[in-house]
């Protein structure tokens, strides 16, 4: 279904800090609004996009331009070294969607991923980037974060219903009661073709 992208361990067995938080939609699906997600740990595209391309320039091509909407970036530089050449980076205020990084590279095309905003929640963050890796899925990047709003404002409703259920000396009947997030993914898994 997905694929989550990042180097390997170090000799600590801890993750390196600049490893790379990315879904893609499998290979060889349908065309669909976004070809994955990217969950950047900062605003800064200086710091972030020689991590992301070094990752994608083996499995896409060299990436040599990219597009932002500068409503989600606070500077968007002209040009970005990356590993063993510069990536153009261009901006679009209107025309492309704010949460959206529109990849190119020479040869092969290009790729749109839904850019998770690099404080959101670490459950919303999973459920994006499952959702835009899905290849069936049509929602834009800005409907998915928008869904992933309503379904953070769901999942605090349920803690605080069950907070007060619980205060007011209710219990479960012994049926497990799924938080919002859980049950997204849950029904987004049953809808899945099983794997042979």
């Amino acid at each position: 279904m997905t694929a989550t992208v990042s180097p390997p361990m170090t000799s600590q067995d801890r993750r390196p800090a600049s490893s790379v938080r990315l879904s893609l939609a499998p290979a060889g699906s349908a065309p669909a609004l976004l070809d994955g997600a990217w969950w950047p740990r900062s605003r800064d595209l200086t710091a972030e996009l020689p991590a992301l391309t070094s990752v994608l320039d083996p499995l896409w091509g060299r990436i040599t331009r990219v597009t932002v909407n500068p409503a989600q970036w606070p500077v968007v530089p002209r040009k970005v070294p990356a590993a063993g050449h510069v990536v153009k980076v261009g901006w679009f205020r209107f025309e492309q969607d704010e949460h959206e990084l529109l990849l190119l590279s020479y040869h092969v095309g290009r790729w749109n991923l839904l850019v998770v905003p690099p404080r959101t929640d670490p459950a919303a963050a999973m459920w994006l980037m499952a959702a835009a890796s899905d290849p069936r899925r049509t929602s834009s990047a800005s409907s998915l974060v928008a869904e992933a709003a309503r379904l953070a404002v769901t999942a605090e409703s349920d803690r605080t219903g069950e907070a007060v259920w619980e205060s007011e000396g209710g219990h479960g009947t012994g049926a497990p009661v799924l938080p919002a997030w859980d049950r997204a993914v849950t029904e987004a898994s049953a809808d899945l073709p099983e794997r042979a």
